[in-house]
């Protein structure tokens, strides 16, 4: 009976590629400590050293999609801002406080 492959979130496979290129201890001292194979840390080390100038070569992506929707919420506020100030005046011009709101 074979057992079930094992699912390793990418912050696990981060924290332990980093600590294997980190180079302070030897490959199978960490593999042996997080439970993996060292083959499979080593595999991560690689893929992390490959893959890091990527990281500084790109601009974070830019996510329009909730930065539309933030702009959305905000017009909105506006909206009613504007409007509780336009009550706020006509209510305070009866009550003689115009002076003070503007």
């Amino acid at each position: 009976m074979s057992k079930k492959r094992r699912q390793h979130s990418p912050e696990f496979k981060a924290k332990v590629a980093l600590e294997a290129l980190k180079g302070i201890e030897p490959v199978h001292a960490i593999a042996a400590r997080h439970a993996v194979h060292t083959v499979q840390v080593s595999q991560w080390k690689k893929e992390m050293a490959e893959r890091l100038p990527e990281i500084f070569g790109r601009k974070p992506e830019f996510d329009a999609a909730a930065s539309l929707d933030r702009e959305k919420e905000l017009f909105e506020e506006i909206g009613r801002l504007k409007m509780q100030l336009e009550w706020l005046k006509k209510k305070g011009n009866h009550s003689g406080l115009i002076g003070a709101l503007g």
